[in-house]
């Protein structure tokens, strides 16, 4: 560890101990690093088709077995995944911290099965299905689903991935409550994510408005980097523990 990484940890530990609030915002890095790959570009081909073409309201109306399929496949990639050390440490502190809080746009459902539990995901959970006649929001781990497409048990309608779809917005109850604790937390963590996707990418910004201190973790330099106030290079699971281990201290 550098000089200067070994400072920015003693500083940071010494602010954590004094704050009472605290957000999280985590983007696709955190996952990359527990072998989820992501569904879009050129690596996210499945048979002919790409996630921009499958992830859509129009495609869902147009052959709903498709798009369930293509979920299907998903969902048996992603149930095989764990969380990493990144993921625990920041369920372990979602104990210590009065006013804590995890801003998600992943839909893997990792952060749960980690243990947080107050969490908001701006995207919607792979793991969740949505009625297309009630609007009924129901839990679903089943990995094959048992059948395809999946119909509601309530009323036999044809059920959709409770997830938000190119075309489609983000639930404003959702990203109203995300922006409102990113203002008014102490510090904000932004967690491997390029900070370039909207509206996700303001909530650090609009932090820094706020007086929060805002502290980064990414593999790479992001628009980010210059304004955080500490930031840190490197794996997520790797970065996390060591910070925890020196607050514990």
């Amino acid at each position: 560890m550098k000089v200067n990484q070994k400072e920015n940890v003693r500083a940071l530990v010494s602010l954590l101990k004094e704050v009472h609030s605290i957000a999280v915002s985590t983007g696709a890095g955190i996952s990359a690093e527990s072998g989820i790959p992501t569904f879009r570009g050129k690596d996210g081909l499945w048979k002919q088709f790409r996630a921009e073409e499958l992830a859509t309201p129009n495609a869902f109306m147009r052959d709903p077995k498709l798009v369930w399929e293509w979920y299907d496949w998903r969902r048996g990639i992603i149930g095989g995944k764990s969380p990493n050390p990144g993921h625990f440490v920041l369920a372990e502190w979602e104990k210590l911290y009065p006013e804590f809080t995890l801003i998600t746009q992943n839909i893997d459902g990792l952060h749960a099965k980690a243990g947080s539990r107050n969490i908001l995901e701006l995207h919607g959970n792979i793991w969740k299905v949505r009625c297309t006649q009630k609007e009924t929001v129901m839990e679903n781990f089943d990995a094959p689903l048992k059948e395809i497409p999946p119909l509601c048990p309530k009323c036999g309608a044809l059920l959709r991935p409770h997830v938000v779809w190119f075309g489609e917005s983000l639930p404003t109850e959702v990203i109203h409550e995300a922006f409102r604790r990113a203002e008014t937390c102490e510090v904000l963590f932004v967690i491997g994510s390029s900070t370039v996707v909207q509206p996700a990418a303001s909530l650090p910004f609009h932090a820094l408005e706020e007086g929060a201190k805002v502290v980064e973790i990414n593999l790479e330099p992001t628009p980010l980097t210059s304004s955080a106030n500490f930031s840190f290079l490197g794996k997520a699971g790797e970065i996390l523990p060591m910070i925890d281990k020196a607050l514990k201290e």
